[in-house]
């Protein structure tokens, strides 16, 4: 078995997870980071980070450190396999996403498996943070690096799961502030696992008794935030009955010491309004259907085209016409101040407004316009056309620059002002959510 000072780490995904491990191992071991993409290979190279989540000083000083030490340390971003063979630890970090029947999506899993089987040695480790099902990582993964690399589970090589915790545009709970799970295939790996994790992660780390737990515990801490959110979400669904502000509500409610203050809102991006189904295909290929997860599921989704509906209602009740009108959505992204644009709901928004005959655009200085096209096939403004009288404005995204947006303007010329995300000021809003 493989001693610790001896690793060499390959990273599997320079993404919005693999990046920022990529920089925190490469300070203290030779890390070769490895992504499939090979624009975004060249721009981390030159030091450019589009997704906005690493630390760019931090990312040449590892890139620079790894010519400087002679690669005994320090950071080389690839995309060739042959520079994997060096490796003795691999950590994938490749997305997990659903497919359009809300089912796991396991392609990109399974491929790196396969890459990495190609290139496994005996005694290496193979560590997965990519979020899955319980038991996803032993019954999917592992036959497929036996298949492919002709080895041994727990004999020739070891597994090991440490699921991410990455929360996109937040700069307070960071990969080295938040306390990780780790786990591994076996009693002293998982302790060794634990062990290389401790290195880089300041907050702490906490040893699962098994991967499965591990997996599970990744699964939860979404599935129960998703369903906290879609209660108050329905919430919001039965106050706009009333007649009253949620808003108002949950300020009244928050007075309790023991209430928790959850938000209405959008649930999309790349953990919240995924993970869920991953916990419940796992629970249906069991033979139990879950109740709870997939309701709140299906609430959640409904938050999209309640908020189009409702505008179009506002819109009508200030004798507005409603085909070919112009409505200016502002924000795209998942989530404030952050350009991951992954599963966004506002896109669910958008459609529907089209269905009613509107002329929809919109704006975000986040969001970067070609991947929003490639992804949705949406053309995004650059800029804002201040001679569009436009006659309805919806804050979708709570981005901090909106709240310098001259709404006045619009209001006072008769237009619809809906903030989803309550962040302006009572007086301009017709509505919020």
């Amino acid at each position: 078995m493989m001693l610790l000072e001896n690793k060499k780490i390959a990273i599997i995904g320079l993404g919005y997870v693999g990046l920022p491990l990529a920089i925190e191992f490469s300070r203290y071991f030779p890390v070769f980071g490895f992504d499939i993409d090979k624009c975004r290979v060249k721009e981390l190279n030159e030091g450019v980070d589009k997704t906005q989540e690493a630390d760019l000083d931090r990312l040449n000083e590892v890139l620079t450190l790894a010519k400087k030490t002679n690669f005994e340390r320090g950071l080389v971003c690839s995309n060739d396999l042959n520079d994997l063979n060096n490796a003795n630890i691999f950590i994938v970090t490749v997305p997990t996403p659903i497919d359009k029947y809300n089912s796991p999506d396991l392609n990109p899993l399974l491929k790196a498996s396969e890459m990495l089987g190609s290139v496994l040695k005996k005694g290496d480790w193979v560590i997965y943070e990519s979020t899955v099902y319980p038991g996803c990582t032993e019954e999917e993964c592992v036959p497929v690096l036996e298949k492919i690399s002709g080895l041994s589970f727990n004999k020739d090589f070891y597994c090991g799961y440490s699921p991410e915790r990455i929360n996109p545009g937040d700069k307070i709970h960071t990969l080295t502030n938040t306390m990780k799970i780790t786990s591994g295939s076996t009693p002293e790996v998982a302790l060794q696992i634990d062990e290389l994790y401790k290195t880089i992660i300041k907050a702490g780390t906490h040893l699962a008794p098994s991967m499965k737990v591990a997996e599970a515990g990744k699964a939860i801490e979404n599935a129960q935030r998703d369903v906290n959110i879609s209660f108050v979400n329905e919430l919001a669904l039965i106050f706009d009955r009333i007649g009253i502000d949620t808003n108002d509500v949950l300020d009244a409610a928050g007075t309790k010491y023991n209430f928790l203050k959850y938000k209405p809102g959008f649930v999309g991006g790349h953990c919240i309004s995924v993970d869920p189904y991953y916990l419940a295909h796992k629970a249906t290929m069991l033979g139990y259907h879950p109740q709870v997860i997939l309701s709140g599921r299906r609430v959640n989704d409904m938050v999209a085209p309640f908020v189009a509906n409702k505008v179009i209602k506002l819109m009508i009740h200030k004798g507005l016409s409603i085909k070919k009108s112009r409505i200016l959505i502002l924000g795209i992204t998942f989530k404030e101040n952050c350009p991951d644009i992954r599963n966004t709901k506002v896109v669910d928004m958008y459609k529907e407004l089209l269905e009613f005959g509107s002329d929809v655009d919109i704006y975000d200085p986040w969001a970067d316009n070609s991947e929003v096209k490639r992804e949705y096939g949406i053309n995004i403004l650059e800029k804002i056309d201040e001679g569009v009288n436009y006659n309805s404005i919806i804050v979708a995204v709570g981005h901090s620059s909106f709240q310098r947006f001259d709404f006045r303007r619009y209001k006072e010329k008769g237009a619809v002002i809906f903030d989803t995300k309550a962040i302006l000021a009572r007086e301009l809003v017709d509505g919020r959510l």
